[in-house]
């Protein structure tokens, strides 16, 4: 029968103080006590790495055995079976052999004198190095000598006039200037007749 003046009840009424929620286990299940007073942790299993063969000295003492065929390499690697060394992935660090009592840095700066400054006296040393720099830069720029090329070479060193010669061949030195005696009517036969002599 209902209750009067309540609502229905729609639940399950709840077990007792004793009762444990979850799956028990009674191998690990200890409660608070157990967990605080045995850390229950899993051991890494230790399994050795089967290493690859090293064919590389294999087969060089294959050769030096003797062998041949295909058949005499695979009986020397059956009887022989020599694998690869296990070496790190990540090689040991160098380690350098410093002494104990060393120092790593710079030493430090030695602290600038309060009376230098008072005195502007670095002030003073950077304008005489200024001065000396341009001293030296003067110096190199009057030094500095043009480089010379053909035109001004030329400008200095005239070259001498060409004097006309009046050389000829010597074929030509036995022929007397005469004029043109083709043109000229008033040569004699004299003129012709020395002419086809020479």
């Amino acid at each position: 029968q209902h209750e009067v003046g309540k609502p229905l009840r729609n639940c399950y009424s709840l077990p007792g103080f004793d009762f444990a929620y979850g799956l028990y286990v009674k191998r690990r299940d200890g409660g608070v006590p157990e967990a605080i007073g045995h850390w229950d942790t899993v051991k890494p299993r230790k399994s050795k790495r089967i290493m690859p063969r090293d064919f590389i000295t294999m087969n060089r003492g294959a050769a030096d055995a003797g062998c041949t065929t295909a058949r005499d390499f695979g009986l020397y690697y059956k009887f022989m079976d020599i694998r690869l060394k296990d070496e790190p992935k990540f090689p040991k660090p160098w380690v350098p052999n410093i002494p104990p009592g060393m120092t790593f840095g710079r030493p430090a700066r030695p602290s600038t004198p309060i009376f230098d400054l008072l005195q502007h006296r670095y002030k003073e040393l950077w304008m005489e190095r200024q001065r000396a720099r341009t001293v030296v830069q003067d110096m190199g720029k009057k030094q500095l000598e043009v480089r010379e090329n053909r035109t001004t070479f030329l400008r200095t060193h005239r070259p001498p006039a060409k004097e006309e010669s009046f050389w000829h061949p010597e074929r030509f030195e036995k022929v007397r200037s005469t004029g043109t005696p083709h043109h000229s009517p008033s040569h004699g036969h004299s003129q012709h007749s020395w002419a086809l002599q020479a």
